[in-house]
């Protein structure tokens, strides 16, 4: 068991750590507390991790299922990744914890680095889950182009809108040698859009928040940032083929606000080569 003075520095280091997200920290405070006490004197919220009948399911993936409910009397998402069969079970376990700590790692770093993504509450490896804030009244971006946008072909501010919004978080994530792995429109939510948000597109990166990270790594090699950007390219013309200048506007705009200038330079580059292999891989089938 921890002295005192131990866990009051565990607690300050923890402070610092999501000094930059206090919903993080609450959540941390309270299950540390928790953790402190004997199991007859726990919060009485800690047995909503046994009980997904008060969540809702709402999504299903290849890798997960997305329920959504109340917990620390927040809205509340629950990622649940579910048991592959076709593989070895302690195999499985592993892969799948190690895939719940990346996620983690990269959506805490991605918010250290200034970009909105929801708040984690709670990792629990063993029910293979993560509690993440819910966020209210967001639209996903991918919905919105195609309400919005594929209406409005010739709009350039609509399409500036999006790009500055979405290459600026994109360059940040790379700089600090996070890489997303499922960059689409699917995977970006815009919060606070009213009529005019098509005229203040210069701080458009404050309306967009990033998710599902389950495929996401820390990684700082060129080749995999540029693949990154290849993914995100290939899923416009696939998602969004009737607006052909917009992820051009994107690689703009992430050029422009990526600071490391020379390793930008080598990231186009590599962002070429893969583009020619993938054209190449296409052709030959």
């Amino acid at each position: 068991m921890q002295s005192p003075s131990k866990r009051g520095s565990s607690l300050r280091d923890c402070d610092k750590r999501y000094a930059f997200d206090s919903k993080a920290l609450a959540a941390y405070r309270l299950r540390r507390l928790a953790d402190s006490r004997p199991s007859s004197l726990r919060p009485s919220f800690l047995p909503i991790l046994n009980n997904m009948n008060d969540f809702e399911l709402i999504a299903q993936g290849a890798e997960a299922r997305i329920y959504k409910g109340i917990y620390l009397g927040k809205p509340t998402l629950i990622k649940e990744r579910f048991e592959k069969k076709y593989r070895h079970a302690d195999l499985d376990k592993r892969l799948t914890k190690d895939r719940i700590k990346a996620e983690c790692r990269a959506i805490i770093r991605a918010k250290a680095a200034g970009i909105t993504t929801p708040a984690i509450y709670l990792a629990n490896l063993e029910r293979r889950c993560i509690y993440m804030e819910y966020i209210e009244d967001a639209l996903i971006l991918k919905e919105f182009i195609d309400k919005k946008v594929s209406k409005e072909t010739n709009d350039d501010r609509l399409l500036n809108f999006i790009a500055q919004g979405l290459g600026t978080i994109i360059a940040k994530l790379h700089l600090k040698n996070i890489i997303h792995g499922d960059l689409t429109t699917s995977n970006v939510l815009l919060k606070n859009i009213d009529d005019d948000h098509n005229k203040k597109y210069e701080n458009a990166a404050n309306n967009f928040v990033l998710i599902d990270f389950g495929l996401a790594r820390i990684e700082s090699s060129v080749e995999d940032k540029a693949v990154d950007l290849y993914v995100l390219e290939r899923s416009l013309l696939s998602a969004h083929s009737e607006i052909p200048l917009l992820f051009s506007k994107i690689f703009d705009t992430y050029q422009k606000h990526y600071a490391n200038k020379n390793q930008c330079k080598e990231i186009i580059s590599k962002y070429k080569e893969v583009q020619l292999r993938g054209r190449k891989r296409l052709m030959i089938g």
